[in-house]
């Protein structure tokens, strides 16, 4: 057995422990260049990450073993006081179900990200996170200087939630192993993400993946022709050239 009680022998058991571990990461995308990823890490339950992302970033959710819940806040990286607006982001597209082609909204009306891809179909506007979600939320935010009321409303992705006629929320679970959803990213943005069991959904949650690569083709695509969409990306793009471009691009 190791001895810790001296400097030498806690060295001698940390690194005993970091050769016999076991780190996975994320499958990488197919047919994404390597070298143009940016950020790739496993979240494992209880887990948090933290991560600034430039505008034409196509970063992909996935659920790898089915049980992943990913509370996620967006801040515009070089003005923070901009941030993930949960109630525009459902009221200005007349839609609460997260789903292709869907705006994640400022509270300035311009658009942070938009939903390009997704094969899971279960997530959450209506909820936020859960306590345990949150506080992981605050430690996110705490390697970016955020303070714990810069954490407002999430979305979580992966476990669904629906309103019944009567106004109740139902849970509805996730879409199984394998499940994903891809972000573009419009604006400079600070991601923080938790993964943790959803307020109405106990299941614990398994690991979550987070892969981001450069993807600035991306943003000529049409993502959404909805009136509302594109007066959105006129707001974003407006602002964006308005700033001294040496700064901000």
């Amino acid at each position: 057995m190791t001895r810790t009680a001296d400097t030498s022998g806690a060295r001698a058991h940390a690194r005993s422990q970091a050769a016999a571990a076991s780190v996975s990461g994320p499958e990488l995308p197919a047919g994404v260049d390597a070298a143009g990823i940016t950020f790739a890490q496993r979240i494992p339950a209880g887990g948090y990450e933290n991560v600034v992302l430039a505008r034409g970033t196509r970063v992909r959710l996935s659920d790898p073993f089915g049980s992943a819940c990913a509370h996620l806040l967006l801040f515009r990286a070089e003005s923070p006081w901009e941030r993930l607006n949960v109630a525009d982001t459902v009221k200005v597209p007349w839609q609460a179900y997260l789903g292709i082609g869907h705006p994640l909204l400022s509270d300035q009306g311009r658009i942070l990200a938009t939903i390009v891809a997704d094969s899971s179909a279960h997530h959450d506007t209506l909820c936020g996170p859960s306590a345990a979600g949150r506080f992981q939320l605050r430690m996110a935010g705490a390697k970016q200087g955020l303070e714990p009321r810069d954490i407002g409303p999430s979305v979580s992705f992966f476990r669904g939630v629906r309103v019944e006629s009567d106004g109740g929320l139902t849970a509805t679970g996730g879409a199984g192993a394998g499940a994903g959803a891809d972000l573009l990213v419009q604006l400079p943005v600070t991601l923080l993400i938790a993964n943790a069991a959803h307020p109405l959904d106990p299941t614990p949650p398994t690991d979550l993946d987070v892969v981001a690569w450069s993807a600035p083709a991306d943003l000529g695509a049409a993502h959404n022709t909805d009136p509302e969409y594109l007066r959105a990306v006129e707001n974003t793009e407006r602002d964006r050239h308005a700033r001294t471009p040496e700064v901000f691009a």
